[in-house]
């Protein structure tokens, strides 16, 4: 991967303001989705706080080596649900989302003394090209469907809460998103090449903004896709809805049997995020060109991602991971400085103090950010890919491998116990890696063909 600014590289000051704009584009709508999924009056800005203070811990402990941004863990929705479910009011919720978080972050803490003591070459090992290649490449097919989805849906919702854009309306503008972006990642020239997300973004969203503006004009709603309303209630300056105050009125109702159920809800996710948290990193590495679980090491990534979601969760309440997004948006710019990164969690910190900001971030289409997405994911999946290219896939148990993990991934293979569900990436890998133990014994087919004779 040709790169434009390597990891250390440092940018002019100015550019390294639009690039890190450029990062939290790519991050925002994942980050403040999973808030406003889990409801119970979480907070968007303290969750955009909250990525950025996880971030710093994260680029603290990893030596400002891995340029990479932590946003919200999806992953962890069910254990959140949980937490809530089962506390005894909303701001005993509070209080169990962020020990559910401490828990989380103790299970990283834990398996980084491990790989510490032991070293990564089990890990290697364990996870060689043939696995480690086509997981990567499922974490970008198994998020297709989301930037699919939102392809065809504005921002203006009815009651029932179905977007009212005619679906045509909205495909074109993500088309439009995605063609800029396309075209000035491919021919742009200097700035225009390194800031492709930005151009395209505010292109969808002009065309977005004409069509709802003329559909406001005549009363066609099939042609409103930007939601304006929301700038109405705007205040220009407020401090998040932090966790930490939240919890505090509810730590009177926490009780041992609810501290256990959210153990429960959220250790056993962990480990499975674990293996994701390996996938990403050996993609990141393969982007930069440089193995991050050696430099600066899997214990210090597992550190900060740990440490990091803990703190993220303080103020925030979702805990962390490291974002595929924020991979394919330095895959694809070739910026890699993790100057860039800690200027994106700097500017997520101050911008949640403002609603300006805030709302118009929250009103970018899902179409436009739909356009944007196929090209993040797409680049996730292809990278994953370019892990095989030199593996011998004329090789029966390396072709069964490769083939287990695609059709598990993509078919969306996933397993649940209880409140803990195994992700399709897991599942996956975890196929993956049982098929390469078995496999692994199998003389090479050369060897096999020398013998019949």
């Amino acid at each position: 991967m040709k790169l434009i600014y390597d990891v250390k590289d440092k940018p002019k000051f100015g550019q390294i303001l639009i690039f890190a704009f450029q990062q939290l584009l790519a991050i925002l709508a994942a980050t403040i989705a999973v808030p406003t999924i889990v409801g119970n009056g979480m907070s968007q800005s303290a969750a955009l706080f909250g990525a950025g203070v996880g971030t710093i811990v994260y680029l603290l402990f990893t030596k400002f080596r891995s340029p990479v941004f932590l946003g919200s863990s999806f992953a962890f929705l069910g254990s959140m649900f949980a937490a809530f479910a089962g506390a005894a009011s909303a701001e005993a919720g509070y209080a169990g989302i962020i020990l559910g978080a401490i828990f989380a972050g103790l299970v990283y803490v834990a398996i980084a003394l491990v790989v510490k003591l032991a070293g990564v070459n089990w890990i290697n090992k364990l996870m060689p090209a043939v696995v480690i290649g086509p997981t990567v490449a499922i974490i970008g097919l198994s998020l297709a469907g989301n930037a699919i989805g939102d392809l065809t849906v504005g921002k203006v919702l009815d009651a029932e809460g179905t977007s009212v854009a005619s679906p045509y309306v909205a495909l074109i503008c993500g088309l439009v998103t995605l063609f800029v972006v396309m075209i000035c990642s491919v021919f742009g020239k200097k700035m225009a090449k390194l800031i492709p997300f930005i151009i395209g973004i505010l292109a969808g969203y002009a065309v977005a903004a004409c069509f709802t503006a003329i559909g406001i004009k005549t009363g066609n709603t099939a042609l409103q896709v930007i939601d304006f309303s929301v700038f109405s209630d705007m205040k220009i300056f407020a401090i998040p809805d932090f966790s930490f105050l939240m919890a505090s009125k509810g730590l009177s109702a926490v009780t041992g049997k609810y501290i256990a159920t959210v153990a429960v809800a959220y250790v056993p996710v962990a480990f499975v995020v674990f293996a994701e948290h390996i996938a990403d990193h050996k993609n990141l590495s393969s982007v930069i060109g440089k193995d991050l679980l050696e430099d600066p090491g899997l214990h210090r990534t597992l550190l900060g991602d740990g440490v990091g979601s803990m703190v993220g969760a303080f103020f925030g309440g979702c805990p962390n991971t490291t974002y595929g997004e924020s991979v394919g948006c330095v895959a694809i710019t070739g910026n890699a400085s993790v100057i860039t990164i800690l200027a994106t969690a700097v500017m997520a910190i101050v911008i949640s103090f403002f609603g300006p900001f805030v709302t118009f971030l929250a009103t970018i289409p899902n179409c436009v950010m739909g356009g944007v997405c196929i090209t993040l994911y797409g680049f996730i999946a292809v990278s994953g890919l370019k892990m095989i290219q030199n593996v011998d896939l004329g090789e029966n148990k390396n072709l069964f491998v490769v083939a287990v993990i695609l059709i598990c991934g993509i078919g969306g293979l996933t397993v649940s116990f209880g409140q803990v569900t195994l992700t399709e990436v897991a599942c996956a890998l975890i196929l993956g890696i049982i098929t390469n133990l078995v496999l692994s014994r199998a003389k090479p087919e050369a060897e096999n063909k020398e013998s019949a004779k």
